[in-house]
């Protein structure tokens, strides 16, 4: 009987099987792996596949084989991803609002695809992107993809930005006119994915949602800001933004009751200085992006936390309390 035109992958249709059908509860006969193989029409002897198994194992696939009574079967032992971490990942495309609920369901089945049909069923279990609150742009693999190469090669980009109006339609900003900055890092915050670029024309460091850029191209011209990001330091640049808004950077003091200090320390880190007024209250200094979103923060966080410092921001927290007061009075 001829061989069939598969014969040859017999080795890598046996390493799909054994990954697909097999965990670390679930294991596979060898007669189960001939009839799975005919099913590919590849033929196999148990004697050939003994070599097959031991050649899958110096390659480095952890398969075990164990006996219970006269029964000898095969499983898959340690995998490139623990179950375990195979749902974080699913757990955060799922949370992840940039990628669209079109790409996370794309990318979830892939991931399914790292991990047994057994376990993949208890990653699907979990799943619940629909009625998520998800970007609408589709571009948005592309643009991470664009910014990246832009950063590798040292080159400036030109980019419209848009934004939703009351009809649900894009509105470009500016006249649809481009903009052109210097790209120099990206950084998942809030929920979202942000371009953090420096801006030549106003001589400061900017952010932009990615999710929200159109037509990104380099432009081949040298990027500028060397010398304002030598010393960035991304994680406090976003301790500072509130909702990642922009605002005039200010140290703010914070005075607060001794139940909010985890409240700080998850809000602006483990090293933050937190110096004690009293045996029931202490007081941070930070630094802080100071925008209404920082206000409202403090706002939120009721009784027990107040704005002492400095005159000219506890002004703002005033004004926006009157502010407030009107547009709620009834």
């Amino acid at each position: 009987m001829p061989k069939s035109s598969n014969q040859k992958l017999k080795l890598i249709y046996l390493m799909k099987i054994l990954l697909e059908r097999t965990d670390e509860t679930h294991s596979i006969t060898m007669p189960e792996i001939i009839e799975a193989l005919a099913a590919y029409d590849i033929s196999a002897e148990r004697k050939s596949l003994y070599n097959d198994i031991e050649n899958l194992r110096v390659y480095g696939l952890d398969v075990i084989g164990t006996q219970e009574d006269r029964t000898y079967s095969y499983h898959i032992g340690n995998r490139q991803f623990e179950l375990a971490e195979l749902k974080l990942l699913v757990d955060s495309v799922q949370s992840a609002k940039f990628i669209t609920a079109k790409k996370s369901n794309e990318l979830i089945k892939k991931i399914e695809g790292l991990a047994s049909k057994y376990e993949a069923s208890q990653l699907h279990r979990q799943v619940f992107v629909t009625g998520r609150v998800k970007t609408m742009n589709e571009s948005i693999y592309y643009n991470v993809d664009r910014i990246h190469t832009a950063i590798a090669e040292n080159s400036r980009i030109t980019f419209q930005y848009f934004q939703w109006n009351v009809d649900k339609k894009m509105e470009l900003r500016h006249d649809g006119a481009l903009y052109e900055v210097s790209p120099w890092s990206l950084s998942w915050d809030d929920e979202n994915y942000y371009l953090i670029a420096y801006d030549s024309n106003e001589g400061i460091i900017k952010h932009f949602r990615v999710d929200k850029m159109l037509y990104i191209k380099s432009n081949g011209k040298g990027r500028e800001g060397r010398q304002a990001f030598k010393s960035f330091d991304m994680a406090a640049y976003a301790r500072k933004m509130f909702g990642m808004y922009g605002g005039k950077e200010e140290w703010v003091r914070i005075e607060c009751d001794n139940s909010f200090a985890g409240v700080m320390i998850d809000r602006f880190g483990k090293d933050v200085s937190m110096i004690r007024l009293d045996d029931k209250r202490f007081v941070v200094n930070v630094e802080v992006a100071v925008s209404r979103q920082f206000l409202a923060w403090i706002i939120g966080l009721g009784q027990g936390v107040t704005l002492a410092g400095p005159q000219n921001v506890v002004e703002m927290m005033n004004a926006e309390i009157d502010r407030l007061i009107k547009q709620y009075k009834k």
